[in-house]
């Protein structure tokens, strides 16, 4: 609108400056509408032809003012006009290669393919958890809108080799599909899995067949929106009390409580120590609601007391961040 503006203001004032010229040369000099045009353009634009007729001192003085006028609105329109290209096409140039030098850097961070609704709610919990990701957005419009809100995001197609590879899939932790429809999700999937095996990718599932297709393509996990909304709707009338404690742990309400998983490092004062003897919930105030052993996909829920923790195990616990980041400590020193 701004760079409008100034457009509309520059043409307005030369044609106001031509029109003061062609009316004055008339009355000065006594010519017709052609010759005063003629006077009035040879002395804006400076040329240096021959007079149509002979200058007065009045004529002069005139000529003097339309050419101080003339030059000063071309020299406003050109430095404005200039202004507006190279700053706007530089400030853009230079915060793409700033950004692109920025994700080049990332390593264990997450890639949000498609800025929707869903994955525009991904997006505000990894800032609000200060989790490293990149944004690959096809719209326009979505991107620019990204840039505005200080994400890394790249413009183009998440199932293209070429922008995943700009995403720096190789050093990534994990590959979030929110694309519109589940056959682009599985080509995503597929082309992410192809490219890094160790990847751990969430796709959203739209079709209740394409639950199947996407963990044949690659997915380690699949999320149903609709499904979700459906049983959540659901368990709000039948079970309230348990979904507002649900609220609370998953952040949707006010943050108290922290649902997080934290595993255990090589060298941990936690590792062969029964859980009554690591006194988890005495040192850090947190509770160990389940236990996954190393290299295991099964979940141990409110594990014994005489369970021995070993390397590489892995425990779900409850509580507050603070709590939590104190466990992290102990259960991995070099890492907090």
């Amino acid at each position: 609108m701004e760079a409008r503006r100034k457009f509309i203001f520059i043409i307005t004032t030369f044609i106001i400056i031509i029109t003061v010229g062609v009316i004055g040369y008339m009355n000065l000099l006594r010519i017709n509408f052609i010759d005063a045009l003629y006077m009035t353009v040879i002395t804006i634009s400076t040329v240096g032809y021959g007079e149509v007729a002979e200058m007065t001192d009045p004529a002069k003085f005139f000529s003097i003012g339309i050419i101080f006028a003339g030059l000063s609105v071309a020299g406003y329109g050109i430095t404005s006009l200039v202004a507006l290209f190279f700053e706007g096409e530089l400030k853009d140039a230079w915060r793409r290669k700033q950004m692109e030098n920025k994700i080049k850097q990332l390593t264990d961070h997450y890639i949000v393919c498609g800025a929707g609704e869903i994955g525009h709610t991904v997006i505000d919990s990894f800032q609000e958890n200060n989790v490293p990701f990149v944004v690959i957005e096809k719209n326009q419009k979505r991107f620019e809108e990204l840039i505005k809100e200080n994400c890394l995001v790249i413009l183009g197609d998440a199932t293209s080799e070429d922008t995943l590879e700009q995403a720096n899939i190789a050093h990534s932790k994990g590959v979030i599909c929110t694309l519109s429809n589940d056959a682009d999700n599985v080509f995503t999937v597929l082309t992410a899995r192809q490219m890094n095996e160790d990847i751990y990718i969430v796709s959203k599932a739209i079709e209740k067949n394409a639950h199947n297709k996407l963990r044949k393509a690659g997915a380690n996990n699949t999320i149903s929106p609709n499904e979700i909304g459906g049983r959540r709707m659901a368990s709000l009338v039948l079970r309230p009390s348990v979904i507002s404690f649900l609220d609370i742990i998953t952040q949707a309400g006010d943050v108290t409580l922290d649902l997080e998983e934290v595993t255990i490092c090589n060298g941990s004062e936690l590792v062969n120590l029964a859980l009554m003897d690591a006194k988890i919930p005495e040192i850090t105030g947190l509770v160990v609601l389940a236990l996954k052993r190393k290299n295991s996909t099964k979940l141990t829920f409110n594990p014994s007391s005489t369970e021995i923790l070993q390397d590489g195990d892995t425990m779900i616990v409850l509580g507050q961040e603070a709590q939590v980041k104190k466990l992290q400590v102990m259960a991995c020193p070099k890492n907090g």
